[in-house]
């Protein structure tokens, strides 16, 4: 795992946190800036970058993300995506 990607994990962990405690949290926090910035780390992704990932990037599957960047591929749901993962 290259420095972006321990980036992009860690950001995800905090987004899925965030939104565990999501109910309890006044005033609500700005999840468009967590996306944003999810954005623009994935548009920084190196030539080369994981196909999988780039996919669950794309298309906003942070937990597969999470999944695939934690290196527990068996633990991701087989999407309706033709051929990935």
């Amino acid at each position: 795992m290259n420095d972006l990607e321990r980036q992009i994990l860690e950001e995800i962990q905090g987004y899925e946190d965030m939104v565990r405690r999501l109910p309890t949290m006044n005033p609500k926090p700005d999840l468009m800036a967590i996306f944003q910035r999810l954005d623009e780390m994935t548009a920084r992704l190196p030539r080369g970058t994981d196909p999988n990932l780039l996919h669950f990037m794309h298309k906003k599957s942070y937990e597969k993300a999470r999944l695939w960047l934690q290196e527990r591929h068996a633990e991701i749901a087989r999407g309706g995506c033709d051929g990935k993962v």
